[in-house]
């Protein structure tokens, strides 16, 4: 077998999507083949991205997705294989020619004061609702310092977001600390369980199957395509599509907001799930002590109000300011095209870009999406720090036009409305569904002999 490899200096893609699951696991990137069957459990982005593009060519999400210093690391994993029918496409040199472009400029290394400044709105923020809570007796003041933490929570999460993407700070030593600091400690949300889910995400965006962000039955559901009961091969289970199902998804489009008012729980409880779970978790000692830091001061803040009422009112305003970037995530994806399957790598730039939906907003509320605005530009190039964002927008909005791809870019009020008449338009199927099968069981009954 040794001598056979040895001779054998190039395979076929076909010959190369053999080699696709867990215990062989290959794929190629610049036509270069590597074995990285034994790097999955040590792969720091986890190891389900690697899975979801196993025996795959994964030159353009390796390149947009690992910094330079990751392309040293290849050389142990090639086993002298080249592939020898893999074709390039226009879309993919272009967008390879932008992330160049992009780097002999100097942005991806270029962070910007935008996480800085960030922080230091976050402690202010911070101070002044821990003294609203402690210092005063106002029922109004109180309201206010839970409104002001929703806000806080609201930008942690963007800077963890960051920070998960890219060392955004000036060494990664001081990026962990932060991640910490915003994720886990500041807001509950475990930053090892957000880059578990968000890494997925980002490799196989808008696959029902695959993307973790569109698996949300029972509650909502998308496409019909969910309606099938599909097999969630992120969580490793079926979704199904039972009676429950159909009922809360008939009725989506008047629960979205709603659901989204408290959907931190839903952030918290797999948190917490993850870091309690056999699965390997990086760090999970410092993830786990993070959200514990995060419980204590947040209930003994809590505990200072005077009433139960007021405590209500307060954890309340959290929940439900916290839930805009909640509904942000959802305006980026939910009205955007959809499909079932394994991502591709070959597609990812093409997916990536259809995919997602830009929302229009003038340069000084970019604070407020904290970079999300410009979701096309952010799946293109995830390392690239925020600040740069609108800089290069312009020049994927080309990219995109050349390529005669959608570009999709619309208001806030527009955004949402596309979300809700996606869920309506889902939920209007579910109906007609149940009430087409309930009108065929009355035909067979009517019609059965016997």
């Amino acid at each position: 077998m040794a001598t056979e490899t040895a001779k054998k200096k190039h395979i076929t893609q076909e010959e190369l999507r053999e080699h696709n699951s867990p215990s062989d696991l290959w794929i190629s990137i610049h036509d270069k083949v590597y074995d990285l069957t034994h790097w999955i459990s040590d792969h720091p982005g986890g190891g389900i991205p690697l899975l979801n593009l196993a025996g795959q060519d994964v030159t353009d999400p390796f390149t947009a997705l690992h910094p330079p210093s990751a392309w040293k690391h290849l050389d142990r994993f090639f086993i002298g294989y080249h592939l020898s029918d893999n074709q390039i496409s226009d879309l993919s040199k272009d967008y390879q020619l932008l992330i160049s472009d992009f780097t002999k400029l100097g942005l991806f290394e270029q962070k910007g004061h935008v996480i800085v400044l960030t922080l230091c709105i976050i402690f202010s923020l911070f101070s002044i609702a821990v003294f609203f809570v402690i210092g005063t007796t106002s029922l109004l003041a109180h309201v206010a310092a839970g409104i002001l933490m929703g806000f806080i929570w609201t930008q942690s999460g963007w800077v963890a977001h960051d920070t998960g993407h890219a060392t955004v700070m000036l060494t990664p030593w001081l990026n962990r600390i932060t991640q910490l600091l915003c994720g886990n400690c500041l807001t509950g949300v475990s930053i090892g369980w957000w880059k578990r889910t968000h890494n997925a995400h980002h490799v196989a965006c808008n696959s029902l199957d695959f993307d973790p962000d569109l698996q949300h039955i029972p509650l909502f559901a998308v496409s019909s395509e969910l309606f099938k009961t599909l097999t969630s091969y992120f969580y490793e289970r079926k979704m199904r599509y039972d009676t429950i199902a159909k009922i809360l998804v008939s009725h989506q489009h008047w629960t979205f907001y709603p659901v989204m008012c408290f959907a931190r729980l839903n952030l918290f409880a797999q948190s917490i799930v993850l870091l309690l779970w056999n699965k390997s978790v990086p760090n999970r000692f410092q993830e786990i002590l993070g959200v514990m830091v995060f419980w204590v001061w947040y209930s003994c803040l809590v505990s200072f109000l005077p009433n139960y009422g007021e405590r209500l009112l307060f954890v309340g305003a959290c929940f439900i300011v916290t839930g805009i970037q909640h509904v942000l995530f959802c305006l980026s994806h939910f009205s955007t095209s959809v499909y079932v399957g394994q991502p591709q790598g070959n597609e990812w730039c093409k997916v990536q870009a259809t995919g997602s939906l830009n929302i229009r907003c003038s340069p000084w509320m970019d604070w407020f999406y904290g970079g999300i605005q410009f979701q096309v530009e952010h799946h293109l190039f995830p390392r690239l720090p925020r600040c740069h964002l609108r800089r290069i927008a312009p020049l994927v909005r080309e990219l995109c036009k050349k390529h005669k791809l959608q570009y999709p870019s619309v208001g806030f009020c527009e955004a949402n409305r596309r979300t809700l008449a996606t869920l309506k338009d889902i939920a209007l199927q579910a109906r007609n569904m149940e009430l087409s099968g309930a009108r065929n069981l009355v035909w067979d009954a009517l019609n059965t002999y016997g």
